[in-house]
């Protein structure tokens, strides 16, 4: 291994987040998508960064759809996650780096009931070293202030750590502040060679 410490991204890396997708889930009309996606995605960001809390804004959001999409997006804000796929590429290389002792992180941009839920959905956090996710903290991916928070909270020298994320703008700030990064699109040969 080139670097002590490997840091993931949760979303696109370890388990599949299309937002697309997750609504089809629960849309059952074309009209109906586009409606709730105007008014669920909205606040998508903010969400993330803990700037809102969730479930004033999922209140908040039913109260101004029609009628006939309230149950709807109740069901959408207490249930999506149960969509977010797992990618089993990715839990295979996981468990193959723990295999090998390498210590592993997680730095996600995630809503506070992700986060809350995460460890119960998605058993692989369970091998991680440390886990970092954004709302709770009120920071977010690309701010440099939640990479530093990573680094101080688990010890680790940015020279030492390998970055993966789906977002380039995330990666770049990775590598502003002395890490390795890859910007991850389900493709692990070129990740291999970068790593061993």
């Amino acid at each position: 291994m080139k670097y002590k410490n490997i840091i993931f991204d949760f979303g696109n890396v370890i388990g599949k987040f299309k937002g697309d997708y997750i609504l089809w889930k629960f849309a059952s009309t074309p009209e109906d998508y586009d409606i709730l996606a105007d008014a669920i995605f909205k606040n998508w960001v903010a969400l993330d960064a803990g700037t809102i809390d969730y479930d004033q804004n999922a209140e908040d959001t039913i109260a101004g759809l029609p009628d006939h999409l309230k149950d709807t997006a109740r069901d959408f804000f207490e249930n999506w996650f149960q969509y977010v796929d797992p990618l089993p590429e990715t839990w295979k290389f996981i468990k193959e780096l723990k295999a090998r002792g390498v210590p592993i992180y997680l730095l996600s941009n995630a809503s506070t009931r992700f986060a809350e839920r995460a460890l119960e959905d998605h058993p692989i956090l369970k091998e991680f070293d440390g886990i970092v996710f954004s709302a709770p903290l009120k920071m977010a991916k690309p701010g440099h202030d939640i990479y530093y928070h990573l680094f101080n909270e688990f010890n680790l020298l940015p020279r030492e750590c390998f970055f993966i994320d789906d977002r380039p703008e995330n990666v770049k700030a990775a590598v502003s502040l002395g890490m390795q990064g890859f910007v991850f699109q389900n493709d692990f040969t070129p990740l291999r060679k970068l790593l061993f």
